[in-house]
């Protein structure tokens, strides 16, 4: 067993600053975990504590069932993948990979070999013989991947890892770290702020801010349902509209515009109170013309995004985004009227999310553990 647990987590650098403020969470054995955040929100601090790079000011960390809170990093059986790479300039790319297996006396040619077959995986036969300076940036990353996953440690613990490839590349390593944790089953915590990385790969997701985690979920609910305004503006490649709007007759009134109530919602609303309507681009459809619920605006940018179009309204709710379909044929200029699915509508009452999510069960049929701090 390899699950990953913190209770009160907290580290303050000198000069208070809190970079982790009681941390509660537990990770499963062989979860695929994202840490997902701004940068300066903890992430990495909380990566580098489980590894034993930092010292917790308080609370503890316990990999396995043992209790690692004091232990260095070389005996919490973990592997890392630091953002900068950390190989060593003196050795070839072969012995870089096979290193934390010469560390654990492994035999010479079950080095060379594993070494081998790791850096197939990743494209990197041709660059054996190599040292890391004769390297671009984005093959260092692949080597520097290949190393932590050559010696199958307990925990794999990535920061920011595909950060230096390229579109391609990231997209097939992606893939492969995916397939490799799946057929390895290896515990894996996973730092990004690229919110479709961790929405592709993560079991579950910890948004986090501040030194906190603001939510915790599946993918799919961190998507779909933002427990509060600040993940809802920092989740998808499209941020979400998020609208002032009050309660008016049974509708949302949003500068004019009456938008049905969410499903769901229908009961439980002051006449008067004011809101925040959330609804993503994704979700948004242009009418031909004039339509009830509707947000009227003028196109002001069109953006290309290959098989669809990012278009921006400006209208007396502000700036409202949607995505439409690539033949869609637009005029900046041109009145757009913009209809939000109501099964896809959310509300925030003082930040926080009014819609229920559905009941859902952890990753891959286990239990859905962990808490926010």
């Amino acid at each position: 067993m390899a699950d990953i647990s913190m209770a009160a987590l907290t580290k303050v650098y000198p000069g208070g600053v809190r970079a982790l403020d009681g941390i509660d969470l537990t990770i499963a054995d062989g979860e695929f975990f994202a840490l997902l955040g701004p940068s300066g929100c903890g992430k990495t601090t909380l990566l580098r504590t489980l590894a034993g790079l930092e010292t917790a000011s308080s609370g503890s960390v316990g990999i396995g069932g043992r209790d690692v809170t004091a232990l260095p990093p070389g005996r919490r059986d973990v592997a890392m993948v630091f953002q900068d790479y950390a190989l060593f300039p003196h050795m070839s790319v072969s012995d870089n990979i096979a290193y934390p297996l010469r560390i654990q006396k492994v035999p010479g040619a079950t080095r060379r070999e594993k070494a081998a077959q790791t850096a197939a995986e990743l494209g990197l036969t041709d660059y054996l013989d190599r040292r890391p300076g004769q390297l671009s940036g984005g093959q260092q990353q692949r080597v520097a991947l290949a190393r932590a996953m050559a010696c199958h440690p307990q925990v794999f613990l990535f920061d920011e890892p595909l950060s230096n490839l390229d579109a391609r590349m990231r997209l097939e390593a992606r893939t492969f770290l995916k397939r490799l944790q799946r057929e390895l089953g290896v515990t894996t915590v996973f730092v990004t702020h690229d919110q479709a990385e961790a929405l592709a790969l993560a079991d579950r997701i910890a948004v986090m801010e501040s030194g906190r985690i603001r939510q915790l979920g599946t993918p799919a609910e961190v998507f779909r349902y933002p427990a509060n305004t600040f993940v809802a503006s920092f989740i998808g490649s499209t941020p979400m509209n998020l609208l002032d709007g009050q309660v008016a007759g049974g509708r949302i009134d949003v500068a004019g515009a009456l938008l049905p109530v969410p499903e769901g919602l229908e009961e439980g609303l002051a006449e008067g109170e004011k809101l925040v309507y959330g609804i993503r681009p994704e979700y948004l459809g242009l009418a031909e013309g004039p339509a009830e619920g509707a947000l009227r605006g003028a196109v002001r940018v069109v953006e290309n995004l290959g098989s669809a179009q990012l278009v921006t309204l400006e209208g007396e709710s502000g700036f409202v985004q949607a995505v439409v379909d690539e033949d869609r044929r637009l005029t900046p200029g041109e009145i757009g009227h913009a209809v939000p699915r109501r099964d896809r509508a959310l509300l925030y009452r003082d930040g926080e999310l009014l819609n229920r999510a559905p009941a859902e069960s952890g990753p891959a049929g286990r239990p859905g553990e962990g808490e926010a701090a």
